[in-house]
């Protein structure tokens, strides 16, 4: 049973729970809570354009909000005070979670308040006891461009799952990609001619970003020797498939590419070579709004890490080579 989006929120917008579900069936077992839940992603999906998987994160994190709420006797937004905020934040204390995963399941709960008190489903935002924890901040994982050349180096080019697997981590690490894009791509996203690549990035964002000449050799190999091999004539519109033919998924990748890097004795992720690619940019003088654009970054502060990774990088080399850059102990 689905209530359409306007009915909810006319009925949203008065602020009693028991009048503002009245319609509904009595025999129905999910809560005002959780609509007020749906309606909000359905909010998220529809005009803040978020990804699908930043919405399955937000209904993971919300959901188990709602649960939290269910044990407290809680089935509605406008039953929910203060004290209970304080409450679901010390459980998530208790509960062992890293500092990232309780800013995270915050930064959802803090959304949804504030758009309940937006769209008078409560009378003020009660969310202001929900303070996350300091995160140490972490570069990401980088290779150097000698692991990256002896990761490239490795798929094996007489089988059709080499030719693939070399294709992809070139595409990869040439254009950039999230792993979303890479297995997203379709047979007419790539112009082998003008040397671009077509992709839809974060919130169904399209853009345009060049290939270089190593990528387009591999992804040719792939084309004419080992995509046919894995098809055998099936109709299957993505440029990447698994070994029957069909669409690759994002686990079928991470398998791949962890693989790999075990081989290399490296612990590497399906996000490090966009980073890597980013660095290595940076590091030969790439300028940071033109690596912004090229990785499709809304906002450059998301781009400005990887500068993070210059200066720690500049640091250990002075530390390890300038004469006076350790204090010794005066006899």
């Amino acid at each position: 049973m689905f209530v359409e989006k306007a009915n909810l929120h006319n009925a949203g917008k008065q602020h009693g729970a028991g009048n503002r579900f009245d319609a509904m069936d009595e025999n129905t077992k999910v809560s005002p809570i959780e609509w007020e839940i749906k309606d909000y992603l359905q909010y998220l999906s529809v005009e803040k354009g978020l990804a699908e998987n930043t919405l399955k994160a937000y209904a993971a994190d919300l959901n188990g909000f709602s649960r939290f709420l269910a044990e407290q006797g809680i089935d509605a937004a406008g039953q929910v005070a203060p004290c209970h905020m304080q409450a679901y934040l010390s459980q998530l204390k208790a509960g062992g979670c890293k500092p990232s995963t309780m800013s995270r399941k915050i930064t959802a709960v803090k959304g949804l308040c504030r758009y309940l008190s937006e769209e008078n489903y409560l009378p003020q935002d009660i969310s202001e006891p929900l303070t996350g924890p300091k995160q140490a901040f972490t570069l990401p994982q980088v290779l150097s461009q000698a692991e990256v050349d002896r990761l490239l180096a490795l798929p094996r080019l007489d089988t059709p799952l080499g030719l693939r697997d070399k294709a992809m981590l070139e595409i990869l690490y040439g254009c950039g990609l999230r792993v979303s894009e890479l297995i997203g791509l379709s047979l007419y996203d790539i112009d082998e001619k003008l040397a671009f690549v077509r992709c839809l990035g974060k919130g169904e964002k399209e853009r345009i970003v060049p290939v270089g000449g190593k990528a387009l050799a591999a992804l040719a190999d792939y084309l004419s020797r080992g995509r046919p091999a894995l098809v055998k004539g099936k109709a299957c519109r993505e440029l990447f498939v698994n070994s029957h033919g069909g669409p690759l998924s994002r686990q079928g990748f991470w398998k791949i590419i962890k693989a790999y890097g075990q081989r290399l004795g490296l612990d590497i992720h399906p996000h490090t070579m966009r980073h890597s690619v980013a660095s290595h940019l940076l590091e030969n003088g790439a300028d940071i709004r033109i690596v912004q654009e090229f990785l499709g970054h809304s906002d450059i502060s998301t781009t400005q890490i990887y500068t993070h990774l210059q200066v720690a990088k500049l640091k250990k080399e002075y530390d390890a080579c300038h004469p006076r850059a350790k204090r010794k102990e005066v006899d």
